[in-house]
């Protein structure tokens, strides 16, 4: 009796391009860069993330990083380190982190393609996750 054993490889597809969660502007590179340069303590970075909130249901978070976390996406755009909370990855894909300085408020601002809507005085939205086909 012959055996015949072959190898048997999955074949080969083309590697998906994985686009970057966030973005920058120059603005809010500038900014980031600012912030950690004046902190009391060191960091590890600053982490974006969204929680439930508001009125429009979610709102976006920031805050100082002590520890990178190993389930943290890390976003590297115009020579800034940006951390991105793992439960935060679907609702932010494509989004484009800025600042503005404006006569009244200054701070940062998220173009999100996920976002649907936002409350009256902008402090939350409403976001739909992408979903993991669509990436």
């Amino acid at each position: 009796m012959t055996t015949i054993t072959q190898d048997i490889a999955p074949p080969k597809r083309p590697r998906r391009v994985i686009p970057k969660v966030m973005t920058l502007t120059d603005a809010a590179a500038d900014r980031v860069r600012t912030l950690m340069a004046n902190t009391d303590k060191p960091i590890a970075g600053v982490r974006v993330g969204v929680k439930n909130g508001g009125c429009a249901g979610m709102e976006y978070t920031l805050e100082y990083a002590d520890a990178r976390s190993p389930l943290d996406e890390v976003v590297e755009d115009k020579g800034v380190g940006i951390l991105v909370d793992p439960k935060a990855v679907l609702f932010l894909l494509g989004t484009v982190m800025d600042y503005e300085v404006g006569k009244m408020k200054s701070g940062f601002v998220f173009r999100n393609p996920n976002q649907t809507s936002s409350c009256g005085c902008g402090e939350s939205v409403a976001i739909t996750p992408q979903k993991l086909d669509d990436i």
